[in-house]
C-alpha cells in the first residue's frame, strides 16, 4: 500500500522546492550541468547499515526467516517497519540520519513477502499474522527481556505497528510513529489501488531501469534513496535469460536531461537510433519485475486499515504521526490530535513515501521526540527544535 496515497495526493502536494548544491539529501530532478546524466546505479545496503543478518522464528509448523539490517550498538531500539511492496532498504537512508543524530539501535525488518524475508505461507498478509511476525522477531532476537523498542511504520507498516502495539507483542514498547498513513484516507482510495497497481510497469530491463522509473514517476523524490530502495522491491524474472545477456539490455537509459544547444544534426540522430535500438532490446527481454504482486493481497488491505485510527488512539505509549499533508487527517484523527493525544509534524513538499523522500527532516522529527521524552541522549551537536503541534 506504500505507492497508494501518493497516487491520491501528488497533485495536490506543492511544487517541489530546488536542492542546494552539495546538499546531504539528493533530489529526484537535481541538475548536474548540461549534458551530464544522473546515476542511476543501485547502490548496496552496506552502505547505510552496519550489519545484515536473517533471524529464524520456530514454530510448530517449521521455520520462517526474517531478513533484517541493523546499526548502532546502544540506547533504544527503533524497530523500523517498510510499506507494501518496499522492503527494509526503504529506510536506508533515514537510518544514517538517524543514528548520527541520538543514541539508539536500529532494526530494520523485511516484513513477509516482501524483500529476502521467506515464510512458508508468504500468501498470509493478515494484520494478525505480520503482528504476531513482529512479536516473534523481536522474541527471537533479544529473548525474555528485550531492550526498550520503539515502532515506526510507514503506511502498511505503519498499521501493522499499531496493531503489533495494540496487541501488546512487543512487552518493552516506549514509542509508536506512524509515517503518513491514516485510517480514513486510506479506506477511501482502496476503490482505485487495483487501478493504479495495474497502471505500473510490469517487467524492467534492468535494475537501473527500474531506479530511473521509481525517480521520474514520482513514487520515490529522492534519487539517492531509490538507488538502495529499489532493489528491494524487484527481482529478477524467473524466465529471464542468462547474465549473458546482451550489453544494450542492460544499459541505455534514455536521459530527460536537455542537451546541450550546441549538439549536432548527426549527434541527436546518434540518440534517436540508440534509443529506436533500445526499445527494440526491451520487447525482447524483460529481466526484473516486482518482488510482490500487490494486486493479490487486496483480500487483506480492510483489515490492514479499517478501526486504525481508535487503535492508534487507544496505545498508552507516547506516539508521533507524520504525515505528508494536513488534508490527510481524519475525523477521529483530529479530535484526537486537538486533545493532545498525540504529537503530529507535518513535512510538506513530500511524496507517500516521507521518510525516503525527506530522511533527515523524519530524523529530525523522530529525534527530536525521542529526546522530549528522555527516552535517549542527542549526539554529534544534534539541536532539538520542538514542534509546536
Amino acid at each position: 500500500m506504500s505507492t497508494l496515497e501518493k497516487h491520491l495526493h501528488l497533485g495536490r502536494l506543492p511544487p517541489r522546492p530546488a536542492v542546494p548544491g552539495g546538499g546531504g539529501q539528493s533530489g529526484s530532478k537535481m541538475r548536474m550541468g548540461p549534458g551530464r546524466k544522473r546515476d542511476f546505479s543501485p547502490v548496496p545496503w552496506s552502505q547505510y547499515f552496519e550489519s545484515m543478518e536473517d533471524v529464524v522464528v520456530e514454530n510448530e509448523n517449521g521455520k520462517d526467516t526474517f531478513r533484517i539490517y541493523k546499526s548502532g550498538s546502544e540506547g533504544p531500539v527503533l524497530l523500523l517497519l517498510h510499506g507494501g511492496g518496499h522492503s527494509a532498504l526503504s529506510w536506508a537512508v533515514f537510518n544514517s540520519a538517524i543514528i548520527n543524530r541520538i543514541q539508539c539501535r536500529t532494526v530494520a525488518l523485511d516484513l513477509r513477502s516482501h524483500g529476502e524475508t521467506k515464510v512458508r505461507n508468504p500468501e498470509d498478509l493478515s494484520a494478525e499474522t505480520m503482528s504476531k511476525d513482529v512479536g516473534n522477531v523481536v522474541e527471537a532476537m533479544y529473548g525474555d527481556l528485550p531492550p526498550p523498542i520503539m515502532l515506526i511504520g510507514h503506511s502498511m507498516g505503519g498499521a501493522i505497528a499499531v496493531h503489533t502495539a495494540a496487541s501488546n507483542l512487543v512487552p518493552s514498547l516506549l514509542g509508536l510513529c506512524m509515517i503518513d498513513v491514516v485510517e480514513g484516507t486510506a479506506m477511501d482510495a482502496l476503490n482505485s489501488m487495483q487501478n493504479f497497481l495495474r497502471s505500473r510497469p510490469k517487467t524492467f530491463k534492468s535494475i537501473e531501469n527500474a531506479i530511473e522509473w521509481s525517480v521520474k514517476s514520482g513514487q520515490i523524490r529522492n534519487l539517492e534513496s531509490a538507488r538502495v530502495s529499489m532493489v528491494g522491491q524487484v527481482k529478477q524474472c524467473e524466465d529471464a535469460a542468462s547474465p549473458d545477456v546482451p550489453k544494450a539490455i542492460v544499459e541505455g537509459i534514455i536521459e530527460e536531461e536537455e542537451e546541450e544547444e550546441e549538439e549536432d544534426y548527426e549527434g541527436r540522430g546518434s540518440l534517436n537510433k540508440r534509443k529506436k535500438e533500445d526499445d527494440t532490446e526491451t520487447k525482447k527481454e524483460h529481466l526484473y519485475t516486482w518482488r510482490i504482486e500487490l494486486s493479490k493481497t487486496e483480500k487483506y488491505w480492510d483489515g490492514w486499515f479499517r478501526g486504525l485510527s481508535n487503535l492508534f488512539l487507544s496505545c498508552s505509549t507516547p506516539k508521533l504521526l507524520l504525515l505528508a499533508g494536513v488534508d490527510r487527517l481524519d475525523k477521529d484523527l483530529t479530535i484526537g490530535q486537538m486533545q493532545g493525544k498525540f504529537q503530529m509534524q507535518v513535512l510538506p513538499q513530500c511524496g507517500h513515501a516521507v521518510h525516503e523522500d525527506a530522511p533527515d527532516k523524519v530524523a529530525e522529527a523522530v529525534a527530536t521526540f525521542l529526546i522530549r521524552h528522555r527516552f535517549t541522549e542527542p549526539i554529534g551537536g544534534f539541536q532539538c527544535v520542538f514542534p509546536g503541534c
